[in-house]
């Protein structure tokens, strides 16, 4: 089987071509264009309001028909109306962040295109409604279930998930023997680049501000913070790393500590950009100014973070390509026997803008 790596390549897969039995997928034709995915689903989708280049839309289109991706010469496939698969989406929380969302208009997008529906529930973390749901969309003939977690965390999957004789997908989330196709962010890549980016503009003295340590996403992001100061051979200072939850007030508070220090940090890693949010407020009401005084990165790459002033250097959550990346699996994979997956880690790609220059003086 084919595996994606923390590129958001595709190893051990070869290149599709017209006459194989495999199904030409999306990936193909990115990688025969040479560009994203996302581009792909947004060219062949016929996507509004996407503003690309009509060199980049005929390069995409010339890949489909040479690969035999689209029917005829409109770069888009054939749909049956009404006649596609039917994908279920269980997520155990919906409401508390953006990334649920998110993450179901990576899967609707990438199923669309190929003329499939998906069927979205949560299950409020709720073994009884989990079980209900599952039986449901069984019920409904889907062709395949996703089940999605908001927190990245290892998970023991509800009995109503296991001996199905569809596949099933974990979004977010993993089991500890690997037995289920599972995504999640690279998020130790992720930390690592956001601060290697702080130590590329000339700063040594970096603090982070961490999310819950319990939460992996945390516990990663930090491992990746460290990581980076060591392969700089910068000594790690335990006082510029501050717990915080993930908010706006816990960054405000963990700013003021760290330039309350005797020797204040040059930059600060915002574990989040909710925590980025507060990190302004505090430095604003010292007086410093961003990035002349103290650079500032977030993570996420929320709508807030185009609004702030300046403009906040973050890392996308590919929670989008995650989604995409499942639809795609579910080709790659039809037919083939159960057995032991890989855990594929997609991207954080870095969004810089600026909120971070070289340190003062």
């Amino acid at each position: 089987m084919t595996r994606q790596t923390d590129d958001g390549s595709v190893a051990g897969a070869g290149r599709a071509r017209r006459g194989q039995s495999r199904r030409v997928t999306m990936t193909d034709v990115a990688r025969e264009a040479g560009c994203s995915q996302a581009t792909v689903s947004f060219v062949l989708n016929h996507a509004p309001g996407i503003k690309l280049s009509a060199e980049t839309r005929e390069r995409v289109f010339d890949a489909a028909r040479r690969l035999g991706y689209a029917a005829g010469g409109n770069g888009r496939q054939a749909r049956a109306v009404g006649g596609g698969r039917r994908i279920g989406f269980i997520a155990d929380q919906l409401a508390t962040s953006p990334e649920a969302a998110i993450a179901i208009e990576g899967v609707s997008t990438a199923a669309r295109a190929r003329g499939d529906m998906v069927l979205v529930s949560q299950s409020f973390n709720d073994a009884e409604t989990e079980a209900g749901l599952v039986q449901a969309f069984v019920e409904q003939g889907v062709s395949a279930l996703v089940y999605m977690t908001i927190f990245t965390r290892e998970v023991e999957l509800n009995p109503a998930l296991l001996g199905l004789d569809i596949p099933v997908f974990l979004l977010n989330c993993y089991t500890e023997g690997q037995s289920h196709p599972a995504v999640v962010p690279s998020e130790i890549a992720g930390g690592q680049r956001s601060t290697r980016h702080l130590i590329e503009h000339g700063h040594r003295r970096i603090a982070t501000i961490t999310g819950e340590i319990w939460m992996e996403a945390a516990q990663d992001r930090l491992k990746g913070y460290r990581r980076a100061l060591a392969t700089a051979d910068i000594p790690f200072d335990g006082a510029l790393v501050v717990e915080g939850d993930w908010s706006a007030s816990a960054g405000y508070a963990a700013t003021r500590q760290l330039l309350a220090l005797a020797e204040p940090p040059t930059a600060i890693f915002c574990q989040n950009d909710r925590t980025a949010i507060g990190c302004y407020e505090a430095l604003k009401e010292a007086g410093l100014d961003i990035p002349r005084d103290m650079s500032v990165i977030g993570y996420d790459d929320e709508e807030i973070s185009r609004h702030l002033h300046p403009r906040l250097t973050t890392s996308i959550l590919p929670h989008r390509a995650m989604g995409q990346w499942i639809v795609e699996q579910i080709d790659e994979l039809a037919g083939q026997a159960a057995g032991r997956y890989p855990l594929t880690k997609l991207e954080c790609p870095l969004v810089e803008r600026d909120s971070v220059a070289g340190p003062k003086g």
